[in-house]
């Protein structure tokens, strides 16, 4: 496999660079345990392949390249308007700084009524607009920053229908952030398709983290809406016989989802898929519940610590 060039050549501030995106089930607030349960070879500098099938905001990539050396990163998402917007930012972030800078000042310069319309008015161009690479990852990073709560979500039609936000300030260009995200992603290959594309890119020597659309702990709490399709339970069937598989390839795993207890101690779900490698009943993984607030709901209630799996193969 040909290796390309060191990424970040220094390791610099984990706080530098953070996602461009608010993204559903975003892993900024479980750094330090993950950061914990690193792979040693990792700690070690012996892993220097890193692979993350569902790359979503990013914040796990954005962690590990400032603070540890990879040969080569892979990122992979199935949803096209989020990968896009990264292959925007790593081509084109001038162009896409100066549009959004244009949209964001247009826009905080109105008032609530105004701003409403305006959102509607993005999003519907988003929706059905002939638009170029470009002006559609500008509209999908001012959506993102202006509509409800931050969340992507289609129709059945593959429509983005999220709601209008009405923040009172939202930072709809964070120039730095974007500059550093480009910088970033200079030398990571950057993939759109189902998670086992990137299978063949997997070996001994990878590090690959997992961060599937979470399974809903309950019907009213699902935001698996990020395709025209759900990512269902066969989906979540499909995935644990691909850890299986990249598990048998020698690769150091971790997978993150939902905990289905939190919401009915009887279910196993999980338990059962991830108990042990169904290809090597021998190889048995380890599954750890580890405490994560839930930071997305439309009643503040309801937001609150609940346990999330990491789900490790070492």
């Amino acid at each position: 496999m040909k290796k390309i060039k060191q990424v970040i050549n220094v390791k610099i501030n984990a706080d530098k660079v953070k996602p461009f995106v608010k993204w559903a089930g975003g892993k900024r607030q479980l750094i330090p345990i993950i950061s914990e349960k690193l792979p040693l070879e990792l700690k070690k500098g012996e892993i220097k392949r890193y692979i993350e099938p569902f790359v979503g905001g990013g914040a796990i990539l954005f962690y590990l390249v400032q603070n540890y050396e990879f040969e080569e990163i892979i990122i992979n998402d199935i949803n096209e308007d989020l990968i896009n917007a990264y292959k925007t930012i790593k081509y084109n972030v001038h162009e896409l700084i100066d549009y959004l800078k244009e949209l964001s000042n247009e826009y905080l310069g109105l008032c609530n009524d105004e701003r409403k319309k305006y959102y509607y008015n993005i999003r519907d161009k988003f929706n059905n607009g002939n638009l170029s690479k470009v002006e559609k990852a500008v509209y999908f990073i001012f959506l993102n920053k202006t509509c409800f709560n931050g969340l992507y979500r289609v129709n059945k039609k593959g429509k983005f229908n999220v709601p209008h936000g009405r923040y009172k300030n939202p930072c709809i260009l964070d120039k730095e952030n974007l500059m550093s995200v480009s910088e970033v992603l200079k030398n990571v290959k950057i993939i759109n398709g189902d998670f086992e594309k990137v299978e063949k890119y997997i070996d001994e020597n990878t590090f690959v983290y997992l961060d599937p659309p979470y399974r809903p702990l309950s019907t009213s709490s699902s935001f698996t809406a990020y395709q025209k399709s759900d990512f269902n339970d066969d989906e979540q069937v499909r995935l644990a016989e691909f850890y299986d598989k990249l598990d048998l390839k020698g690769a150091k795993l971790m997978l993150s989802n939902s905990d289905p207890k939190n919401a009915n101690v009887e279910d196993n779900f999980f338990d059962n898929l991830y108990e042990c490698n169904k290809k090597n009943p021998n190889k048995h993984y380890n599954i750890l519940r580890v405490d994560a607030k839930r930071s997305i709901n439309s009643k503040a209630n309801k937001r609150g610590k609940i346990k999330e799996l990491l789900i490790i193969n070492y």
